[in-house]
């Protein structure tokens, strides 16, 4: 709240001081005063940003109508089906916002496909906004309808996750089109299909985003982040997998420890875990989780359901051992420190045991830099100027990996978590607040005018 807007309401709370023969005169002051207090708060929009969010006010209704028509739809990562209807209603919409409309086909990485909506008016830096049609609720879950909870709360799959987040990017550009400003921008919209069960080969899943990052100057998330309206992503972490295979010599338990026989593929593929655990567990902002493992004198292991058997006896010594996990990391820097130093702690062999660690592609991290957070600094001063407070930046320990992660590096700054506000995203009991649709509209339409008429950025933090 501005320090001029305080005043305002501690000058109304004194007022209801004023002796009672003053009542007539206070119930001309209080009205006209409260209308000035509302002014100042919004004293810092011009005359376009006001025809910004008015816009967005007129068509909350609208806006509401289209989230519970797409939240009725199955879009689940795997109902091929679903997506691309989700995709269809939200391309009619950009169309008629006299946008270019793409479908990527997915069938090369086995998923549904990805929404690209484009316009380049030439004019302001080159937008991209990041979005996804599909949901972790298959047609089987038991979560699969729009339930309004009170006024406010809303609970449905993938209401906060994303799909209202989807909704405000529409909404945002929807009301620049209403200015008749969309057409001069530069603006690029990927809405994936497989945000939530990315399709293979990584390369191919995600080349739509790598593609428009390269064209971009900057990237807009619109995740829900924390499900808190009051902070934004500056940084997440990456998250990628690694798989440890261990084997040793079988032979009866009575000659463990002897030199021919060795410590067994379960003590060494121990005392990796366990080094793995006190060089690495104190450092910042990293974990490495091992979230399955297999071993005995007989193992199977099948990555595609990431999952095996294992048979062994107390007097035999174990012959093999499969570890797979992840790691989250904050920076390219950090991941690659990380595996040298994993590698490294597996090349040191027990008696008699060999190990080997190898690492799969991922997401990468979203690297938090001084110009994300100046953006963040630019986002926060437009949510002051609507009434709407500060705001903070997310503890990136807390940011899970998201599409924008694959701008990192390619992007000038980018910020995440500007979606609907909401709770228990990925469960049956997912929920989003309505109030906050209109405002992370207003935010991000405001955000992006200002950036057109050449908004002061890469300042730092």
């Amino acid at each position: 709240m501005s320090d001029d807007l305080i005043d305002c309401l501690s000058y109304l709370l004194l007022s209801a001081s004023i002796p009672r023969t003053m009542k007539l005169l206070r119930k001309l002051i209080i009205p006209t005063l409260f209308m000035f207090c509302i002014q100042i708060a919004h004293g810092q929009l011009d005359r376009t940003e006001k025809k910004l969010v008015k816009y967005i006010d007129d068509n909350d209704a609208e806006a509401v109508a289209l989230l519970k028509e797409v939240i009725n739809i199955n879009s689940g990562s795997m109902n091929f089906d679903g997506v691309r209807k989700v995709g269809e209603v939200f391309m009619e919409k950009f169309r008629a916002l006299g946008m270019e409309v793409e479908w990527v086909d997915g069938s090369a990485f086995n998923r549904a496909g990805h929404l690209i909506a484009r316009i380049e008016g030439g004019k302001g830096k080159k937008i991209m906004m990041i979005g996804h049609l599909d949901t972790v609720f298959e047609p089987d879950s038991p979560n699969q309808e729009w339930r309004q909870i009170d006024e406010n709360i809303v609970k449905g799959p993938g209401i906060a996750d994303m799909k209202g987040g989807d909704v405000i990017i529409l909404q945002s550009l929807s009301a620049l089109h209403d200015a008749g400003l969309l057409k001069d921008m530069n603006i690029t919209v990927v809405m994936t299909g497989d945000e939530e069960l990315s399709g293979r080969p990584l390369d191919l899943s995600k080349k739509a985003l790598v593609d428009a990052a390269e064209w971009a100057d900057i990237a807009l998330g619109f995740e829900n982040g924390d499900g808190d309206p009051t902070t934004a992503i500056v940084a997440r972490r990456s998250s990628s997998g690694w798989k440890l295979t261990v084997t040793g010599n079988a032979s009866h338990s009575s000659q463990i420890f002897k030199p021919k026989v060795g410590a067994g593929a379960i003590y060494e593929a121990s005392r990796i875990l366990n080094q793995f655990y006190e060089t690495l567990s104190k450092e910042e902002y990293l974990t490495f989780n091992p979230g399955m493992i297999v071993g005995g004198t007989a193992v199977t292991y099948d990555q595609g359901k990431n999952a095996g058997t294992a048979f062994g006896k107390s007097n035999v010594v174990s012959k093999d051992v499969t570890v797979t996990g992840d790691i989250r990391c904050i920076s390219p820097e950090q991941l690659a420190k990380t595996q040298a130093t994993m590698k490294a702690i597996v090349s040191r062999h027990l008696p008699q045991t060999e190990a080997t660690i190898t690492f799969g592609d991922g997401y990468p991290p979203f690297a938090p830099s001084p110009s994300n957070y100046d953006l963040l600094g630019q986002f926060s001063k437009v949510s002051e100027d609507l009434g709407f407070g500060k705001v903070e930046p997310v503890n990136p320990s807390n940011a899970g990996a998201a599409d924008i992660s694959f701008t990192s590096g390619l992007v000038e700054m980018g910020i995440d978590g500007m979606g609907l506000g909401g709770a228990d995203d990925h469960t049956i009991n997912e929920t989003g607040d309505l109030r906050t649709l209109p405002m992370q509209s207003k935010r991000a339409a405001v955000l992006m005018y200002r950036i057109l008429k050449g908004l002061p950025l890469g300042q730092g933090k």
